[in-house]
């Protein structure tokens, strides 16, 4: 779904203006292979699926997605029609007629781009030859108990055969560009590379395999990058084309971690070969972040010609200030639930509690939730020296195996519905008694109004909140309580939800949805509610949620480890004045990032309301740097690039010119003071002696428009800064 923003922010006319050469797409034909499309796996199919529009809006016609053909997601995403292009259909119509089943239509989504969608199982019964011919070309083989490496093997056979089909049908015009996404598709790169295909090719790895594993396992990982590039084993030519074979040579060096000896002990050593022939064989190669671009380097020994980072589609509302007001109506639902969860010791008040969350994959120690929870009992322990009236409720929305609902999280919303309609009842009878006594021209007696029924209903709603154990952890019924870590950490810590408790915490492991009996919300309209989404990742090569956040006003803090949060860092002069907070978990120990989260969060409790929505309006105007017609210049110029390389007669391209994601910055916010640290908060704070007429010096459109005037600083497009390689965590945390 589009996630929509305020007209009374800087729009988009406000960025710099990045001069390219429009590519002439009536002579072009771009195909973009993902195994995400129409089929929602991870965050790839949040890329595609956002960025189709600006896409399709640039090529038309002539922008085609490629992917694997599931039933259940064809039914609900896509309507079938004719290919445009005689070229594709005759392509279409060979495959067709020798025995593969291939889905030609449009994906009802914003944009409505055309998809082709092959049938792997109409294929399958090649799949020991398409091995064998892949094996012949690049001396990968590809386990048979692997279904997924299998699965891509096929997929990426039928690519490229759709691939050779179409070429081959052009003399000079159209020129074909193909864009895979991840290993799964790579496959298909490699053989388009084997058989010389006359296709500009362009390879974009959202993760590496083996980063994401290493971190999963706590391997000192950014501490010791160093070692992969400088003491790995010496693989001098991995993706050297002769013949159309991937030859590599080795040399031993004593080292500490050996690439090929990670990947193999964690099954996966055919996977991670895939990945780096497709990364070696593309004749652009990009990734989405430039953190994700030095583990690239170093992993894959290649260095992205083009960071491409991820972006939205984001919608502008008609109404200003249409989202505070949106945070308004769904915090309100939100306090519905907790009225529920916390029956019986709802000793807090709501104008002083605040909702934080964090949500994404249940990996534990890659997305922080390990660091966060030890934050959250530093939090509570602050608040409760500190003797402060603020609550903090904590929400982790992570997927994990569950029977079913907790009993006691299901009462608790029963229980809730009663009293209301036990105060609407008596309510109703109340109005009546008023009525009559207010028509007769009558003050009525307050002490007689309420009759010994109604006295005796209220009574027994009383004695139904009363309860006899604490307000539970989670919502659900965990299969491995035992095990799970977040559930071991809360009670390592003590955080059980005790009245003295200042920070309480619910972990709802299942995806939200709008038909919930617990918690009725679309995760956009629940992370409108909130107050904070808190991040601090460990391995996050991009980070949607961070982001989402932002377009959707709410503060986030995020990490340096993570692409968005190196993203912020060059673009805006001051993150935390606009409600980015960033964690130093790369050049600090453990527990010095785990304190500076501590005090970020302490900070933000000491904001005032006021305070809140003065950040929340400078958060949300940075929603234009997420944009995908502001970030869809680097996927321009990637296809600029790969076409000058592969077409150098028809297609040139200045050299001295590569696109760079640093180079503009927001400036800092006119209203807030200069700070004497650049470790202390930058963004409006709390304090006794608190003047509310510096706070009416605050004018939201003059500051918006002030930094309209600002940005005018020079614009430039680029791999990494100089002197970033070298540049690695001292701690591993």
């Amino acid at each position: 779904m589009p996630l929509a923003r305020s007209l009374s922010m800087t729009s988009l006319n406000g960025l710099p203006q990045w001069e390219d050469e429009d590519l002439p797409v009536e002579d072009l034909l771009l195909f973009e292979v993902s195994w995400e499309v129409t089929n929602k796996v991870g965050g790839i199919y949040t890329v595609i699926q956002t960025k189709a529009k600006t896409t399709a809006d640039e090529w038309g016609e002539n922008y085609f997605l490629v992917g694997p053909y599931f039933e259940h997601n064809v039914k609900t995403q896509v309507e079938a029609c004719e290919p445009p292009n005689p070229a594709v259909t005759k392509a279409v119509d060979t495959m067709k007629s020798q025995g593969c089943q291939v889905f030609f239509g449009r994906w009802l989504i914003e944009g409505s781009p055309y998809v082709l969608l092959f049938d792997l199982g109409s294929a399958a019964w090649n799949l020991d030859r398409w091995k064998s011919e892949f094996w012949d070309v690049s001396n990968i083989g590809i386990p048979f108990h692997d279904q997924e490496a299998n699965d891509a093997v096929i997929f990426g056979s039928l690519t490229a055969w759709f691939l050779k089909e179409l070429s081959c049908q052009f003399d000079d015009k159209p020129n074909v560009i193909a864009h895979f996404h991840e290993w799964q598709a790579g496959v298909g790169l490699i053989l388009s590379c084997s058989q010389k295909l006359p296709v500009a090719t362009i390879f974009t790895t959202h993760a590496t395999l083996l980063g994401r594993y290493l971190c999963a396992a706590n391997i000192d990982f950014y501490n010791n990058l160093d070692q992969f590039l400088d003491s790995h084993l010496n693989h001098s030519d991995t993706g050297r084309r002769k013949g159309g074979k991937t030859k590599r040579t080795k040399q031993k060096v004593t080292c500490m971690f050996d690439i090929d000896k990670e990947a193999g002990e964690r099954q996966i050593y055919h996977r991670y070969c895939m990945e780096r022939a497709s990364v070696h064989c593309a004749h652009v190669f990009t990734t989405v972040s430039q953190i994700t671009a030095i583990e690239a380097e170093h992993m894959l020994k290649r260095n992205p010609d083009v960071v491409t980072p991820n972006g939205l589609n984001i919608k502008k509302f008609s109404a200003m200030h249409e989202f505070q007001n949106l945070h308004s109506m769904y915090k309100a639902r939100i306090q519905e639930f907790i009225r529920g969860h916390f029956y019986g010791h709802l000793d807090f008040s709501f104008e002083k509690t605040l909702f934080f969350f964090i949500a994404g994959r249940y990996e534990f120690s890659n997305k922080g939730a390990d660091m966060f929870l030890e934050a959250l009992s530093r939090l509570n322990f602050l608040l409760r020296v500190h003797k402060a009236d603020v609550t903090v409720v904590v929400f982790f929305i992570m997927p994990a195996k569950t029977n079913n609902f907790n009993v006691e999280t299901l009462k608790g919303q029963a229980v809730r519905k009663q009293l209301w309609d036990t105060a609407q009842s008596v309510k109703e009878k109340f109005g009546k008694k008023l009525y009559n006594a207010l028509l007769k021209g009558e003050i009525p007696d307050l002490n007689k109004i309420f009759d010994r029924d109604d006295i005796t209903v209220m009574k027994r709603a009383i004695f139904s909140t009363q309860r006899h154990c604490l307000p539970p952890v989670t919502t659900h019924n965990m299969i491995d309580d035992s095990n799970d870590p977040i559930l071991n950490t809360i009670r390592r810590i003590g955080l059980f939800n005790n009245r003295t408790d200042r920070v309480k915490v619910i972990l709802h492991p299942e995806f939200l949805s709008s038909t919930s009996p617990l918690l009725p919300l679309d995760y956009e309209e629940f992370v409108r509610g909130c107050h904070l989404g808190v991040f601090p990742s460990y391995y996050e090569p991009w980070g949607y949620t961070p982001a989402e956040c932002t377009v959707m006003g709410i503060p986030s803090v995020t990490t340096n480890l993570s692409g968005f949060g190196c993203f912020m860092q060059e673009h805006v002069a001051d993150p935390a004045a606009y409600g980015i907070y960033i964690v130093d978990r790369r050049f600090r120990s453990p527990d010095e990032s785990c304190n500076q989260l501590t005090q970020f969060l302490y900070g933000f409790c000491q904001q005032s309301r006021r305070q809140r929505i003065i950040q929340r309006n400078r958060t949300e105007r940075l929603s234009d740097l997420l944009d995908w017609r502001y970030l869809g210049r680097y996927y321009m110029h990637a296809r600029h690039l790969a076409l000058s390389r592969t077409f150098p007669d028809k297609f040139e391209m200045e050299p001295s010119a590569p696109p760079k994601t640093e180079g503009f910055r927001y400036p800092r916010p006119s209203s807030v003071p200069p700070s004497p640290s650049v470790s202390q908060h930058s963004s409006p704070h709390n304090s006794e002696g608190e003047n509310e007429d510096e706070d009416e010096r605050y004018d939201e459109d003059e500051e918006a428009e002030r930094d309209r005037q600002n940005i005018k600083s020079p614009f430039s497009l680029g791999v990494l800064p100089q002197g970033m390689k070298k540049q690695h965590g001292e701690y591993r945390n």
